[in-house]
């Protein structure tokens, strides 16, 4: 039966367990490998566990097996190919081979918005968690690693009570992810904390041995990982809740820029001047095109909606003009390629017709291929659609744009992209292009104007090798 946890009483933060498959440690059972499921699963086998990965996408977990990682995060090919060398790591397509492997399954499928509003889609969720639990012959631990509305995990453990044999005893928790693509790898290793939302002793005791390699890694480096246990709503809030927060703080300081675009100021000295507070700190202050990527704007709307739904819809609000001003910092880059192209703005915005457009970034941001609301690739498409002629290289991200948006033109290298560009838009700050030399780019260029979408250049030499230059919240540079 299970028993409230944590509770009142004093039970050990630690408690040791017996190990269902009789392992002398978990085994790990990774549903989802996308870009969490396959990190999570990649890096535990590296811990030293043993790991399976499942996916129902065949030729995803083929590619996996055959030592390729389907997305870019520095490291993780190498660690993919040492420990499928090693044997701790295999991948299937089968939930049997799932149920009859793992002690702990964790749920990293994806939940996408939904078609039809702003709330999460957890289909995925479903799927897994039922077609997993049915074929379960002991007991278990399924842990939820998805990002969901809160309230999921209490509805997870209704579905594992259907579908599962109530005799096996397996039981529910959950414990949120907190990876930053482009350092997944440390992310996973050497977590900031590590968040577990319990109901028993056993499932606290489970997730402690399921992350043991976890702090024997950190005490090896004289390090600390917070532990926070917690209950199933906590679980579930601390990732919509840190991510809102992010969000909010990204919008905050676009929000300036919008302010000091029109009173003269410069966002990136009032970002370092405010960051100097301890109480704000100087991380995600960087002024720009907004963020993107698969998590922090589907996640701000599901909170929204679910709050919505649980009647505390007033407490979210800000979120809605966090959103906006997101969106906002897009059309922003729009407005200032016309403004710099001497093109004037129609009821339907700017015709950029007959203009050679060279866009430097496609993926949200740079140490990654994602173009998941990309706003690089949004700005991009938005210019096309305009009528100019949009040429866009970024380093990684071009397979996965080109998918997304085929009608754009895509190049092999920034020097094939800026060749006869009238307008250059710096959109993702890849290290590549923030150590750009302005003076080279100068005499290939039909028009040397340059849009700073990621405020990553430095406007005075970019001023002196000839370039019209617009950051984002900054003062024009004097030629």
């Amino acid at each position: 039966m299970t028993i409230p946890y944590p509770s009142n009483q004093a039970l050990p933060a630690f408690p040791e367990v017996e190990v269902p498959s009789g392992a002398s440690r978990p085994r790990l059972a990774f549903l989802g490998t996308g870009y969490l499921g396959a990190t999570y699963a990649i890096c535990f086998a590296e811990l030293g566990y043993e790991v399976l990965g499942f996916d129902v996408d065949e030729a995803k977990i083929a590619k996996l097996g055959a030592g390729q990682v389907p997305f870019h995060e520095p490291g993780l090919d190498e660690l993919l190919r040492t420990n499928l060398a090693s044997g701790r790591l295999r991948f299937t397509t089968s939930y049997e081979t799932v149920a009859d492997f793992a002690d702990v399954h964790f749920i990293c499928v994806g939940t996408p918005q939904r078609a039809d509003g702003m709330g999460a889609d957890l289909a995925y969720v479903e799927a897994s968690v039922t077609n997993l639990a049915r074929h379960l012959k002991r007991r278990a631990l399924i842990v939820g690693k998805s990002t969901v509305p809160v309230g999921t995990a209490e509805w997870v453990e209704q579905l594992v009570a259907k579908h599962a044999d109530p005799e096996l005893g397996v039981e529910v928790a959950w414990s949120p992810e907190f990876l930053q693509e482009g350092f997944a790898v440390e992310d996973v290793l050497r977590p900031n904390r590590i968040v577990v939302g319990v109901r028993s002793e056993w499932s606290n005791g489970m997730l402690y041995a399921a992350h043991k390699g976890v702090f024997d890694l950190a005490a090896t480096e004289d390090r600390e990982v917070p532990l926070v246990v917690t209950d199933f709503a906590t679980a579930e809030l601390v990732k919509v809740a840190a991510n809102a927060f992010l969000a909010t703080k990204i919008s905050f300081i676009n929000a300036m820029a919008e302010v000091c675009e029109v009173a003269g100021g410069d966002v990136t000295q009032l970002a370092k001047a405010i960051g100097y507070d301890p109480r704000i700190g100087n991380r995600f202050l960087q002024a720009g095109v907004g963020f993107g990527g698969g998590c922090l704007p589907k996640d701000i709307r599901a909170f929204q909606a679910r709050a919505q739904e649980l009647g505390a819809g007033e407490a979210l609000r800000f979120l809605h003009e966090v959103d906006l001003i997101n969106q906002r910092r897009r059309t922003r880059v729009l407005t200032l390629a016309a403004e710099l192209l001497g093109r004037r703005a129609g009821p339907a915005g700017p015709d950029l017709s007959g203009t050679r457009i060279a866009v430097l970034g496609s993926a949200f941001k740079p140490n990654s291929d994602d173009v998941r609301d990309a706003p690089a690739l949004a700005v991009a498409t938005a210019l096309s659609t305009a009528g100019a002629d949009v040429h866009v290289y970024d380093p990684q991200g071009m397979e996965n744009a080109r998918i997304k948006q085929p009608t754009l033109t895509y190049e092999t290298s920034m020097v094939e992209a800026v060749t006869g560009a009238e307008l250059v838009c710096v959109l993702t700050e890849w290290a590549e292009f923030r150590n750009a030399d302005p003076f080279a780019l100068g005499d290939l260029v039909a028009g040397k104007r340059v849009i700073d979408g990621r405020n990553c250049l430095d406007p005075a030499r970019w001023a002196r090798a000839g370039w019209l230059y617009r950051g984002m919240g900054r003062p024009t540079p004097a030629l």
